[in-house]
């Protein structure tokens, strides 16, 4: 059944009629009993997989609640990404079969696959992995690009943003506070933070920071700032979650990692455990705003349903997921988000061209010459 995020159900609420509670559960403001989620679950499919109109003919209607298959390659781990994915399956009757690994190894093996690929659709965590592999994909619907902003997706209608992630920095509440961090990334290049820095320089979203940092700062202050941090002895994490559990247990005093790893742990933890986000009090870099994003392949011979998935997954039901459950920021209006998530409103971040935040060679290339990676 599907996992709907938002506001508990309050004492007293009344569903006059079918309508409203269709309106009300997308809106995210309530959870009503598991069999009327899952009818919940089905109209909702049932209305992205018949494109939404009233006057849909028959022979329509059957072909797009005919059962198909689908083969995603994911570069988000399945703890975020499957829930939400499966439920599509099972709601829509599809076969669909998942390959999990790292953005930038599946952007590598789907270049060695090329047309021979028996992948359907690319969910990326990142725009660098999907601009690597963008012409291998098909041009997406515009009603799917319409849904979301300009700034989170192609510029050449290739991919569409899923849902957005804030690059933070989480620091542990027993031994810092706010004050004592500094303004933006480039301080955390003074030795005073050598040996109590955290960082994940292979994952693909610290890589995406990394190509902010050279749209924002140039090579030269961006290849400073890696051989900054490399000489005050980081402690190298394959990815955000581990640096969050370090950060609370002291083993560092500060991870760059994406918003939502805190909320996970705040979640199941309560608020004792120590450790916050913070946003750079002057933005930059360390506050971009990334999307997670997909995209489908040119030689895939299953288009029409892939399409289907990328609107399910924009759809409200499929926003409210990333809303509620996942600590994402929507990228489609009308969805709630809890109140633990800081709206983008609330810190500065930078404005930067998708295509510099694209450039994974050129951002893999600067982190060899720092020595940062092999």
């Amino acid at each position: 059944m599907f996992i709907l995020g938002g506001r508990p159900h309050e004492p007293g609420f009344r569903v006059p009629s079918t309508h409203s509670f269709f309106k009300y559960i997308v809106a995210g403001a309530g959870r009503p009993s598991a069999g009327l989620r899952w009818l919940l679950a089905i109209l909702s499919l049932a209305a992205i997989l018949t494109g939404c109109s009233g006057g849909a003919d028959k022979e329509t209607v059957a072909a797009a609640g005919s059962p198909g298959k689908l083969t995603i390659y994911s570069g988000r781990s399945s703890s975020l990404v499957d829930p939400i994915i499966q439920q599509f399956g099972r709601a829509s009757g599809i076969k669909i079969a998942v390959k999990y690994a790292n953005t930038a190894q599946l952007a590598a093996t789907l270049l060695e696959e090329g047309d021979r690929t028996p992948a359907d659709i690319f969910f990326a965590q990142d725009p660098g992995g999907l601009a690597a592999v963008e012409h291998m994909l098909a041009p997406l619907d515009a009603t799917i690009l319409d849904r979301v902003p300009d700034w989170a997706r192609s510029p050449d209608g290739k991919w569409v943003g899923l849902s957005g992630r804030a690059r933070t920095v989480v620091y542990n509440t027993e031994t810092l506070t706010e004050a004592d961090l500094p303004d933006d990334m480039f301080g955390f290049t003074d030795p005073k933070w050598k040996g109590r820095i955290g960082w994940a320089p292979t994952n693909a979203s610290f890589q995406t920071m990394v190509s902010a940092m050279h749209s924002i700062w140039g090579e030269d202050k961006t290849l400073q700032w890696l051989e900054g941090i490399q000489a005050n002895d980081p402690k190298v994490y394959p990815k955000n979650t581990p640096q969050v559990a370090a950060v609370a247990t002291g083993e560092i005093d500060v991870g760059f990692v994406n918003h939502y790893y805190l909320f996970r742990f705040l979640a199941e933890e309560g608020e004792s455990f120590p450790a916050r986000n913070y946003h750079p009090r002057t933005g930059g870099p360390g506050a971009t705003v990334m999307v997670a994003g997909a995209g489908v392949l040119a030689a895939s011979e299953n288009k029409e349903v892939a399409q289907r998935f990328l609107e399910f997954m924009l759809s409200k039901v499929g926003q409210q997921y990333f809303a509620g459950q996942t600590f994402e920021y929507p990228l489609v209006e009308g969805v709630n988000t809890p109140k633990v998530l800081t709206p983008l409103s609330g810190f500065s971040h930078p404005d930067i061209p998708i295509k510099d935040l694209g450039d994974l060679k050129g951002t893999q290339d600067l982190l060899r010459r720092a020595g940062v990676t092999p």
